[in-house]
């Protein structure tokens, strides 16, 4: 096999239609574009939402709710997460993101209290849930606050 001998496999490409060369073509004179109006000029159509002049439905609604920006986004686990670990072992952040059990980092970690835990960890979060303290001190572990 030389290179000028390769060729795509049928039926993977598609040549190219050239749109407005002559009637013969099929799509000459208009060029699959109609008769007349604003769809039909150059640069014509109208961007999306827009209702001919009509008041759109987006200025109809009310606006509704608030996002705050100031508030703090949390990397959430359960504690049924933990197990996982050895006893004894210090659980934060960055052994959750090397031990590939979290993927993101926002403002800090969030535990919380659903499902078992059955060995004594230290963890380190920046909230616990009433549970899941409770739950970690239970297994003779430590919940520290960073």
């Amino acid at each position: 096999m030389k290179l000028h001998e390769l060729s795509p496999a049928s039926g993977s490409t598609k040549s190219n239609f050239r749109k407005g060369r002559g009637i013969g073509s099929g799509n000459g004179k208009t060029s699959g574009r109609g008769h007349k109006g604003q769809k039909a000029r150059s640069g014509g159509g109208v961007r999306p939402g827009f209702e001919g002049g009509q008041l759109p439905l987006y200025r109809k609604l009310p606006k509704r709710g608030f996002k705050n920006h100031f508030a703090k986004k949390y990397s959430i686990i359960n504690i049924s997460m933990l197990d996982t670990f050895d006893a004894g072992s210090v659980i934060d952040l960055q052994t959750l993101l090397e031990n590939g059990i979290i993927k993101n980092v926002f403002d800090g970690l969030k535990v919380l209290g659903n499902g078992e835990i059955t060995k004594a960890l230290t963890v380190k979060a920046a909230i616990f849930s009433a549970t899941a303290k409770e739950k970690i001190e239970a297994a003779g572990g430590k919940a520290e606050v960073v």
